[in-house]
């Protein structure tokens, strides 16, 4: 049944209904974007952002934990966590185009030792890199920045909120409307969403979104819109080789993902120059 059509049908008052819209409407595509995504679905607008940010951020603390417990959280010094995070110092000022909420955001990046491909940043701005897509691609800061981007833009366009909120059925969806005002508790949905998290599988529309999204955030930053290219041929001959498990299990490659890219490019060109002119 349609999460939609549920919220609709149900007893909620239009001041109920009207709240989720104005919810809705911190995300959007900004007016002067150079790529074409369009806007947000409203469907995460049935998810309340703050829960499912709390629960990103616990589910975020333990994964530290457990990291720093291994050996495996590089400290401070570490010269690659130094050179994610003067990248992100880059890239996160250009995030409140794409969602109002990134201003509240607590922003981190962290670098754990693993021989895995993977990074990630979940909803409230946690992000992580692994050792091993680093190392074994070999990215470039340019590069990188495109990892980042396109992780960032997961988080903006708050795809998890969505896919969460279209896996939850219509159980969850009363319960959330309870709690929105305040006639209910939903710890134990925050709990539940919190472990899906680091798991989740885009759509193929989101991963469509948060690539051109994360274009144009890394153009914006100054760093160069083509790497976004030869980030994913490096990423299609790691698949080949059998060694990219982590993040191509949930982020597909292939030719119409590069030449979609390819496409993009040249619509950011002007925003890399400026933000070179910047640095």
């Amino acid at each position: 049944m349609c999460l939609l059509c549920v919220a609709k049908s149900s007893s909620w008052s239009s001041p109920r209904r009207a709240f989720l819209l104005l919810a809705g409407a911190a995300v959007a595509t900004p007016l002067l974007a150079q790529v074409d995504v369009g806007e947000s679905s409203r469907l995460r607008t049935l998810v309340p952002a703050a829960e499912l940010e709390g629960a990103a951020s616990k589910q975020y603390v333990q994964m530290l934990e457990q990291a720093r417990a291994k050996r495996a959280l590089a400290p401070d010094s570490h010269l690659q966590l130094q050179r994610l995070r003067a990248i992100a110092s880059r890239i996160i000022p250009h995030a409140t185009r794409w969602n109002d909420r990134a201003r509240q955001w607590k922003w981190e990046v962290n670098l754990i030792g693993s021989q895995q491909i993977n990074a990630f940043c979940m909803p409230g701005g946690k992000i992580a890199f692994f050792t091993g897509i680093l190392d074994k691609l070999k990215l470039t800061d340019d590069e990188t920045a495109m990892v980042m981007g396109h992780e960032m833009a997961h988080a903006l366009r708050e795809h998890a909120r969505e896919r969460i909120a279209k896996s939850q059925g219509t159980g969850a969806l009363l319960s959330l409307g309870a709690s929105l005002f305040g006639l209910g508790q939903i710890g134990d949905l925050a709990a539940n969403v919190g472990t899906q998290l680091l798991t989740l599988k885009f759509s193929r529309d989101d991963e469509v979104d948060a690539d051109l999204v994360g274009l144009e955030l890394g153009a914006r930053a100054g760093f160069n819109p083509a790497a976004s290219v030869t980030l994913w041929e490096k990423m299609g001959q790691a698949a080949g080789g059998g060694g990219a498990p982590g993040f191509l299990s949930t982020h597909p490659t292939g030719p119409d993902r590069i030449a979609r890219l390819r496409e993009n490019v040249p619509r950011v060109k002007s925003l890399y120059e400026q933000g070179r002119a910047r640095r």
